[in-house]
């Protein structure tokens, strides 16, 4: 075991002794020694509960016959960082994220990793340090929090608080009102209700086979969780016996896996950024084409919030993760013999898995859309690539032609939506929010839902280089590239250019000619960096590459 190297041996007293301090037996120490890196925090609703999630593991993990040793990693909301410099921090705590587990793993000697998280940085910031170190792991997330209830109308976080700003600045609802509806749209713990990014990503990590099925909507009151955090908690055991290791199975099938579920429940365009970032650790050679690949043959099946008006639990309810992938398995939509923590194939898992709710998950041959959750858009706008959540698209809006309205941040953007200046048939530009301009790639939650919010979502459409949250909706493209601070077209725009975006055939372009956007390129002078010298974010924006290929650290 890879723990021998700290208690095993004549010269590993001192290292006995600090573990004997501890109340470690010497019993214990003939175990595995299996880390349970838990994410808790008393800042993220997604995160309060996970001392308890943890407790389960780490009852699982002495059941299995190991030792459990937990430790922390850092977690930010990024509901509460949205919309202010905050949101600048959680892309690159990711990164952070991957780097503590490495550094307490390699330090400490353990022999497997339980990784305890919920929420959107946090989850691909886990499965990244997995990935890197391979050695035997398994992830287990929170769980989804429950919807809330207003006046007889369902709201989560995005349908309900945020969307209810726009709502009340458009004059459709009393500060009372918005009152009331913030105080309802969060009614448990849990990653907010909808198929926000957290909630995606804790599905995903089921078809990538590193969780255990249930994963990703087992609501986060109920007691099928904390029996779940104790299955995982047995299993790692079982891995760590059989030397099963992250790469094992998060193979080139496996993340192909991931996409295609992606594409059928209309997951977060986010996850185009961190499915290649996990990749990227596991060596695997992902791309974004293999978005659009995908996106193009596995039809959408369900339309959770913010696409539709299903939760979470409604997911749950219809049969969860394994009954959409076993739809997608009957149609050869995804490889059936990729390995899983459960010890069995992906197939094996979802083979008794059925359609319990056809109104919320759908037969492959009666989709919500033929296509996939996702579009790729390139054109002379984003030559590298930008992206799109299309299966939240209005149908009016998946072609439009329209007038740019410039932005230099996400809060000029915000103000001119919340004073009116944004009319019907305008394209909001906002720029120099990428990776490296943001820095950090902030989410354009805000200014979407004040759009939603005021009605204008058939009619206005919005690009940035920076990202969307998992709970935007309407015709909102990201991650253009080459960003702003690049060099990218989008950095040149001015007011007025005519923008063009036609989702069903890919394409995002500005009527330019060619020798237009040169011209305009050759007096383009690139802005001072927005990051404070001496900064995390400042070194994170001088090693951070493109959105299209997941904003990972150069190596």
């Amino acid at each position: 075991m890879r723990s021998n190297e700290i208690t095993k041996g004549v010269a590993r007293a001192p290292h006995r002794s600090l573990l004997y301090a501890m109340g470690y037996l010497p019993e214990d120490l003939e175990k595995p020694l299996i880390a349970v890196v838990n994410a808790h925090n008393e800042i993220i609703p997604g995160h309060f509960h996970l001392d308890e999630i943890a407790q389960a593991v780490k009852l699982g993990i002495s059941a299995g016959g190991g030792t459990p040793v937990e430790f922390p990693v850092i977690g930010i909301c990024d509901g509460i960082a949205m919309n202010h410099s905050g949101m600048k921090y959680p892309l690159s705590t990711r990164e952070l994220i991957a780097d503590s587990i490495e550094a307490m793993a390699m330090g400490h000697k353990f022999d497997g990793l339980v990784l305890v998280g919920n929420c959107d940085k946090i989850v691909p910031g886990m499965l990244m340090g997995a990935a890197r170190l391979n050695i035997p792991s398994i992830y287990i997330s929170g769980g989804p929090m429950l919807t809330g209830d207003y006046r007889g109308k369902t709201l989560d976080l995005i349908r309900g608080s945020f969307e209810a700003v726009g709502a009340h600045v458009n004059g459709e609802i009393s500060a009372e009102e918005l009152s009331e509806i913030e105080t309802h749209s969060c009614p448990t713990c849990g990653s907010c209700a909808g198929l926000f990014t957290a909630n995606t990503m804790n599905s995903l990590a089921e078809s990538l086979g590193i969780a255990l099925p249930g994963n990703g909507t087992i609501p986060a009151p109920f007691g099928r969780r904390k029996q779940l955090a104790k299955r995982a908690g047995m299993k790692i055991v079982e891995l760590v016996k059989n030397n099963v290791l992250p790469r094992d199975i998060m193979t080139i099938d496996a993340f192909k896996n991931a996409i295609a579920l992606d594409m059928a429940i209309g997951g977060s365009s986010n996850t185009t950024l961190h499915l290649l970032a996990i990749a990227n650790e596991a060596e695997v050679d992902l791309t974004l084409d293999h978005f659009d690949e995908i996106s193009r043959n596995v039809p959408n099946l369900t339309k959770i919030s913010p696409a539709g008006v299903h939760s979470m639990h409604d997911l749950d309810n219809a049969g969860g993760i394994s009954a959409v992938l076993n739809e997608l398995a009957k149609a050869g939509l995804i490889n059936t013999d990729a390995k899983t923590v459960t010890g069995n194939t992906i197939g094996e898992n979802i083979k008794n898995a059925n359609i319990l709710d056809p109104n919320v998950i759908r037969e492959i041959d009666n989709p919500y859309k033929k296509e996939g959750g996702i579009a790729i858009l390139r054109g002379n706008l984003a030559p590298d690539g930008a992206v799109v959540k299309q299966s939240a698209v209005e149908p009016e809006m998946m072609q439009h032609k329209g007038s740019a309205r410039i932005f230099e941040s996400e809060e000029t953007a915000y103000a001119a939506i919340l004073n009116k200046q944004i009319k019907a048939g305008d394209v909001v530009v906002i720029r120099y929010e990428g990776p490296k301009g943001g820095p950090g790639m902030r989410e354009m939650l805000s200014p979407t839902a004040a759009i939603a919010g005021m009605g204008l979502e058939k009619s206005v459409a919005l690009i940035t280089d920076g990202r969307f949250s998992g709970g935007t909706r309407g015709p909102c493209i990201g991650h253009v590239s080459p960003e702003a601070s690049e060099g990218g077209t989008i950095g040149i725009l001015e007011e007025g250019d005519i923008i063009e975006i036609d989702i069903k055939n890919r394409v995002l372009k500005v009527d330019l000619s060619e020798e237009e956007i040169q011209a305009r390129k050759d007096k383009w002078v690139q802005p001072p960096s927005k990051a404070k010298r001496g900064t995390y974010l400042s070194r994170y924006s001088k090693l951070v590459t493109s959105a299209s290929t997941g904003a990972v650290l150069e190596r």
